[in-house]
């Protein structure tokens, strides 16, 4: 599975995102429709995703240190970031994704 959005990858504006999930689940569905929802809101044209199914990579989960499923993981730009579950809590997601500050109480 393989869901390139059309930025390009070579540029340092693009955001590199690598979704795991096992499977067609419910959940895994829920993850990758949550994921492109929240890129065209806020990245929009100048993101990827790549979606690795760990039914059929494995070995992949280890070279992310992915724990659970599903999760995603932010390869660019750095610090690398994870976020797992399957993103519906979109306030959640953005500050795991640090595409909005953290409130702070």
């Amino acid at each position: 599975m393989n869901s390139e959005h059309e930025a390009s990858v070579g540029d340092p504006d693009v955001w590199q995102l690598r979704l795991y999930v096992a499977g067609q689940t419910p959940k895994s569905i829920l993850a990758l429709a949550n994921l492109q929802r929240i890129c065209e809101e806020h990245l929009q044209g100048r993101y990827t995703i790549e979606v690795i199914d760990l039914h059929k990579h494995p070995k992949l989960a280890k070279q992310d240190e992915i724990v659970a499923i599903p999760t995603l993981v932010r390869k660019l730009p750095d610090p690398i970031r994870r976020v797992i579950g399957d993103l519906s809590n979109v306030e959640k997601a953005l500050v795991g994704l640090q595409l909005v500050p953290a409130h702070t109480p």
